[in-house]
């Protein structure tokens, strides 16, 4: 394991996991009637999304740290993108659509629409970084020909 092979795609994508996993303890939604709401109240298709797109921003993380090739890496991010863009646009939703009588959107829900977003865009990002190897390229040895 080496530190030094994780780029700022990842660690953007594990700073967004961070940010879902603190915004699932966190209020929702507020109603007149039912006080506050939080994600496990109103458990449903788009709390799993950005569960799942949690998921995938941890293995692309934790993938890259323990790497002992680069495709396990490359692999990771490039699931990571359709991952973190649903769990995007489950969060939008869940923005946007408020549960029965819930009156405002709370700080949970904007921090889970801020991880997912720092998740897409670290997987984004991950894959697109072309910076050279950590390592010396190998330079074969020219033998004659026989």
């Amino acid at each position: 394991m080496s530190i030094a092979k994780v780029r700022g795609g990842e660690l953007l994508a594990l700073a967004g996991a961070v940010c879902v996993i603190v915004s699932l303890m966190l209020a929702w939604y507020e109603g007149s009637s039912s006080g506050t709401l939080d994600a496990w109240d109103t458990f449903g298709p788009g709390v799993v999304l950005l569960l799942v797109a949690t998921a995938g921003a941890l293995s692309l993380f934790f993938g890259t740290l323990a790497e002992r090739s680069a495709a396990v890496s490359v692999a990771a991010a490039v699931w990571c993108i359709p991952l973190g863009m649903a769990g995007l646009i489950a969060a939008v939703v869940r923005v946007l659509e408020r549960p029965d009588h819930a009156t405002g959107v709370c700080a949970g829900a904007w921090l889970a629409l801020a991880g997912v977003a720092a998740i897409f865009a670290g997987a984004w990002q991950a894959v697109h970084d072309e910076r050279g190897s950590l390592y010396e390229p190998a330079t074969p040895e020219i033998r004659p020909r026989p």
